[in-house]
């Protein structure tokens, strides 16, 4: 017999998330990039965010296929660091951007991503300064300090850019309970 499936979430009801979506009011886009192996994580935070941001597209696939700043020409961002493997322009923080662009994969793919698409690599970084510890860590852990997930880094990073944290904090908040739920019901499944 088949599972119960939320037909908001598309997610099977124990893992039901739609209980921890907060609208958020974001004044910068969000472009999101998914990886084709992160689109059927049950633990993925891409979801939650999508549907609680009022400004988020997401995209799927390991390259863009089009200009990722179109319709915001010279506004729009990677939320990618620099670093020696993936080098790139950094973001003038006085500009304030239109649309900022967040890969939703692990390290190594979203690397990847960044070396096969050259509209990527042309974007200047928004690299996040001293993101506080992940509330991810009791369903993934971080291979780095400062890897948080694609919710934590998009909310750390549009905090920044439209300089208040505020509307954020419900939505983090949300995430924080709703990763305490999923790692709850991980270990009901496991005592079974």
């Amino acid at each position: 017999m088949p599972r119960p499936i939320c037909s908001a979430c598309q997610r099977p009801r124990p893992t039901c998330l739609c209980a921890w979506v907060r609208p958020t009011a974001n004044t910068v886009e969000v472009l999101l990039l998914q990886h084709p192996d992160e689109a059927g994580q049950a633990k993925g935070s891409l979801t939650l965010l999508q549907r609680s941001l009022r400004q988020a597209e997401v995209h799927w696939g390991e390259t863009l296929g089009r200009p990722a700043d179109a319709g915001a020409e010279g506004r729009t961002v990677l939320l990618y660091p620099v670093t020696e493997s993936a080098p790139g322009p950094l973001a003038d923080r006085s500009m304030r951007p239109q649309r900022v662009v967040v890969l939703d994969a692990t390290w190594r793919k979203s690397l990847r991503m960044l070396h096969l698409d050259p509209a990527l690599q042309a974007l200047p970084r928004w690299p996040l300064l001293a993101p506080p510890p992940t509330r991810y860590a009791a369903l993934r852990k971080a291979a780095r300090p400062g890897q948080v997930s694609t919710l934590e880094a998009t909310c750390l990073a549009l905090a920044d850019i439209e300089g208040d944290a505020a509307p954020y904090a419900p939505l983090l908040a949300a995430f924080e309970g709703w990763v305490a739920a999923q790692a709850a019901w991980r270990r009901g499944m496991q005592e079974r």
